[in-house]
C-alpha cells in the first residue's frame, strides 16, 4: 500500500502539541487582556497599580535592552575613531614634539638673559647717579667726538663725571658751561678707558679709534685672548668709571688688536645718566656712610685729555 503525499498535524504528535500550545497562548492572551480592560474600566486605581509593578519588574531587561542597542548603533562611531586614531596620534606627536622645542628655547633664552644681567649688572644700588640729561647733539663725522648735554654746572655737572645711557657707557665730560657740557665718546682719540672681559675679567684698554671703533689692547703680552663677541666692562681701575658698565662688543681680531663698537650710540640716545666719578662716590662712602648723601657733589679733579 502507497504512503499517501501528506500527513494531517493529527497524525504527528509534536506537530499536534505545538498546535495545541499556539491555542492555549492565544486563549491566554486573549483571557488577559480581556481581564485588563475589565480592571481598567471598572477599577482604574488597581490599574495603575498593577502597571507601576508591572513597569519595575520590567525595568532591568529594559535597560539592558536599551544599553545593547545604543552599543549596536555606536558600533559605526567606534569604527571610524578608530580609523581615525592614526591620523590624529600623529598630528599629536608632531605637536609634543614641536611644544618641547619651544620649551628647551625658552628655558636656554632665560638662562641666556639671568647670565647677561649677571655679567653686564646693569643695575646697581651704589647711589652715584648724579641727574639725568638729554643728549642735545652729536658729532658722528668730525675728527674729534664729542656730544652735548643740556645740563652744566649750575645743575653740579662737573669735569671728568662719567655719561652713561641704558645701553652702556657713553663717556665723560670733558667741559661745562653754566647749563651745557661737551662728552668726550668713546670713540674720540684721546678718551682711554680701563676695561675687562666680563666672563673672565681680562683686563684691557679700549681706546677710540676717531671712527666710530674702539681699539681694546689686553694689558697681558703674548696672544691675543680676545673673539668676536667678546663683551667689554669698565674695570673700575682710575677711579673714574664705576666697575661693571658695558662698554663695547669685539667685532674683529687683527694682531694684538681687537676692535669694538660701544654698546650706546649717541646717535640713538636721547637720555643719559651723568654719574659721579667711582672715587668720589667711594671716598663720600667711606667718609659718610651709605645712609648720608644730599647736597651737590664736590669738583671732580679729572684733567682734560
Amino acid at each position: 500500500m502507497a504512503r499517501p503525499p501528506s500527513r494531517r498535524p493529527g497524525v504527528n504528535r509534536k506537530a499536534q502539541y505545538s498546535l495545541f500550545a499556539s491555542y492555549v497562548a492565544a486563549l491566554t492572551g486573549a483571557a488577559v487582556g480581556l481581564l485588563l480592560v475589565a480592571i481598567a474600566i471598572f477599577d482604574p486605581t488597581g490599574f495603575v497599580a498593577l502597571r507601576t509593578l508591572t513597569a519595575e519588574l520590567t525595568r532591568p531587561a529594559s535597560s539592558g535592552l536599551r544599553n545593547m542597542m545604543s552599543g549596536i548603533g555606536s558600533v559605526d562611531e567606534v569604527l571610524a575613531a578608530y580609523w581615525r586614531a592614526g591620523s590624529q596620534n600623529i598630528a599629536l606627536r608632531r605637536q609634543v614634539e614641536a611644544e618641547r622645542n619651544r620649551v628647551i628655547e625658552a628655558k636656554a633664552i632665560a638662562q641666556e638673559n639671568m647670565r647677561l644681567k649677571k655679567l653686564l649688572k646693569l643695575v646697581d644700588d651704589d647711589q652715584s647717579d648724579l641727574l639725568t640729561a638729554r643728549l642735545i647733539s652729536s658729532s658722528s663725522s668730525s675728527a674729534r667726538r664729542f656730544a652735548r648735554l643740556n645740563a652744566g654746572r649750575w645743575q653740579g655737572v662737573r669735569t671728568g663725571m662719567p655719561v652713561r645711557a641704558a645701553e652702556g657707557l657713553v663717556g665723560r665730560v670733558y667741559s661745562t658751561t653754566p647749563n651745557t657740557a661737551d662728552v668726550l665718546l668713546l670713540t674720540d682719540t684721546a678718551n682711554i678707558v680701563p676695561v675687562r672681559r666680563a666672563n673672565d675679567s681680562v683686563p684691557a684698554i679700549s681706546t677710540g679709534a676717531g671712527d666710530g671703533s674702539v681699539e681694546i689692547r689686553a694689558l697681558s703680552a703674548g696672544r691675543n685672548p680676545f673673539q668676536p663677541g667678546d663683551l667689554l666692562v669698565t674695570s673700575g681701575v682710575g677711579g673714574i668709571y664705576q666697575p661693571n658698565i658695558p662698554v663695547a662688543v669685539v667685532v674683529r681680531i687683527q694682531g694684538e688688536v681687537a676692535w669694538g663698537f660701544p654698546l650706546a650710540n649717541p646717535s640713538r640716545i636721547d637720555a643719559v645718566v651723568v654719574e659721579r666719578a667711582f672715587e668720589e662716590v667711594v671716598t663720600r662712602s667711606d667718609a659718610a656712610g651709605p645712609a648720608s648723601g644730599g647736597g651737590q657733589p664736590p669738583a671732580v679733579d679729572a684733567s682734560a685729555p
